[in-house]
């Protein structure tokens, strides 16, 4: 029924939007007898401006042709290293005069395509050999290509770091901290050759008993049996993945919008002026981030459910019983990963002190390997993008790769 409501509405809203930009551009047009109105002007602007938002589930390029290495611009070119059925270790090559430290950015799998991670990786590339976690849309994944659970995520690191080889960095962006330091602890427990050498935990919810957000008081507000009733739904025919339970990405983008609704509506109001002044490199800034915002894509139910309880209800990781495929997770093997963990002073979606958690988690390395940073001024988003990000987080972040590499 939730996907069936979902669709109805997106069809209406499909009829709709040709007809507000038509009517935009119509009011815009200089008729006979007629003085310009401001009002009428501003009226066409937000009727242009509702008719080029639209919620989509297909994911956006990540658009990086090249990239300022040292003095000169390096063409960046994509190629897909290895496969699962839910994702690609995407490779973002580009020619070097010598070998920089390599990267693994992995993304979060929480309702928005590798993509929403764009400046993140832009900002790395330039010092970095980067390479992305792709997850796919798994509506589009047949059934037959069985579950994708929490062990399944940490064993897609695990592969793609052996498939990187030694000398790997791992930098994990909000949601997959928990199996990024997951993954590590596995590998440090084998003595795998493959261990990275670093990872970076940004924004993630490790203990999420620390600051409680809104977000995390909505996890333990109801029984996990409201969740999987109430937010998870059956794809329907005419998708690959029909049949699988998925919790929907317009589902979490509603809940997430629904957070921060006065901002929202104030930045549609902001992308309006901008429309109706013709400030177009104010407009083509914002629209391009809602652009990406409203790309979402479905998460595998199980995955989904088991985050939801195991993390946010139950809290195993930071009380030791976290397990992966029956096998228990121990930070304190980790002794040869170095680990920075950073933060955002304003972040309403992991608090402070949640990600800090890991330092106390990862016992076993000694402390001139761990690094904790707090970036004042900053909200969610800002600790992985934005002017902060690329002029105070991202140089502790590389500083401690090159020392660790």
């Amino acid at each position: 029924m939730m996907y069936a409501a979902y669709g109805t509405q997106a069809n209406i809203l499909d009829i709709v939007r040709p007809l507000a930009a038509a009517a935009g551009t119509t009011m815009r047009l200089p008729w006979p007898l007629l003085q310009p109105d401001e009002s009428v002007r501003k009226l066409a602007a937000s009727l242009e401006t509702f008719a080029t938002l639209a919620v989509t589930h297909v994911r956006p390029e990540f658009g990086i042709k090249s990239v300022n290495v040292g003095n000169r611009l390096a063409p960046v070119t994509e190629e897909i290293v290895t496969s699962t059925p839910f994702a690609n270790l995407l490779h973002f090559k580009k020619e070097v005069d010598a070998p920089q430290p390599k990267v693994l950015v992995v993304a979060p799998m929480s309702g928005h395509f590798a993509t929403l991670l764009r400046a993140t990786v832009t900002t790395i590339l330039a010092d970095h050999d980067v390479y992305v976690t792709d997850w796919r849309n798994v509506r589009d994944i047949p059934g037959s290509e069985g579950r994708f659970d929490l062990s399944a995520f940490v064993n897609h690191i695990i592969k793609f770091v052996r498939v990187m080889g030694p000398q790997t960095h791992l930098v994990a962006v909000c949601q997959p901290c928990v199996p990024v330091l997951a993954a590590a602890a596995l590998m440090a427990e084998d003595q795998d050759e493959a261990q990275p050498r670093s990872m970076t935990l940004m924004a993630g919810p490790i203990d999420t008993r620390a600051n409680p957000t809104k977000v995390n008081e909505l996890a333990t507000s109801k029984p996990i049996s409201w969740f999987e009733q109430k937010l998870t739904a059956k794809v329907p025919f005419g998708y690959a993945g029909k049949g699988r339970y998925v919790y929907p990405g317009f589902v979490q983008l509603a809940a997430f919008m629904s957070m921060n609704l006065e901002r929202h509506v104030r930045a549609f109001k902001d992308m309006a002026a901008a429309r109706a002044d013709g400030d177009m490199d104010k407009l083509k800034t914002m629209h391009s981030f809602y652009e990406e915002y409203l790309a979402v894509m479905d998460l595998p139910a199980e995955f989904y459910l088991e985050c939801v309880k195991t993390v946010f209800q139950d809290h195993f990781l930071p009380l030791g019983k976290l397990e992966v495929d029956g096998r228990k997770v121990n930070p304190a093997a980790i002794k040869r990963t170095a680990l920075l963990t950073v933060e955002g002073e304003r972040d309403d979606i992991c608090g402070l002190g949640q990600t800090l958690a890991a330092q106390d988690l990862c016992s076993g390395l000694k402390q001139f390997m761990k690094s904790h940073h707090v970036q004042t001024g900053v909200g969610h988003y800002g600790v992985f993008s934005g002017r902060r990000w690329n002029s105070e987080i991202y140089p502790k972040v590389r500083d401690m790769i090159q020392m660790t590499n």
